[in-house]
């Protein structure tokens, strides 16, 4: 069975967005630091790019936590490989994630670190795919809509492969 990839969202698009959210991300937080935390592995390209536009000051942490195994559906179970670095006591935190679908990982990530008592928090995704949603999560800044489609690119993988095309592509087998 093939692969095949069509774009569905350009490099230029994701490239404009980004500066977009980056303006108001900016603008919410202007005399506060911000302390980001990169969602591991897909969110890693999003986070780097959104944070160089940031006009604030910020701080960066990265934790792994996955629903996927190596298909292309969400498993529903939730699991930590990784966890945070630092405490986020305190702080304004913004998770930076790459997509969210069925919710279940991002809910279960809310709860875990509202109660490390943060001073805020707040999520950001590159792509939202509503019709998926299972589990109710509050998105503050979304880069995307998109259809319930299989997608890689930007760092969304498929069995670790395709993270690193520059923009969103549909994965589909022919």
């Amino acid at each position: 069975m093939a692969e095949h990839i069509s774009v569905l969202i350009s490099e230029e698009e994701i490239e404009k967005r980004i500066r977009e959210l980056a303006e108001k991300i900016s603008a919410d937080y202007q005399g506060q630091t911000l302390h980001l935390i990169c969602i591991l592995k897909g969110s890693l390209f999003f986070t780097c790019e959104l944070a160089k536009r940031l006009t604030i000051p910020v701080t960066i942490d990265c934790m792994s936590v996955s629903s996927y195994g190596a298909g292309t559906s969400s498993s529903g179970v939730v699991r930590v490989n990784k966890d945070l670095d630092e405490t986020i006591e305190g702080r304004h935190v913004l998770i930076i994630e790459d997509i969210i679908d069925s919710g279940r990982t991002l809910s279960y990530l809310i709860r875990n670190l509202a109660s490390r008592n943060p001073a805020s928090m707040k999520l950001c995704t590159l792509l939202d795919k509503p019709d998926r949603r299972v589990c109710d999560v509050n998105v503050e800044y979304t880069g995307f809509e998109i259809p319930d489609q299989f997608v890689v690119g930007y760092g969304l993988d498929f069995d670790q492969r395709y993270r690193n095309l520059p923009f969103i592509g549909i994965l589909s087998f022919e």
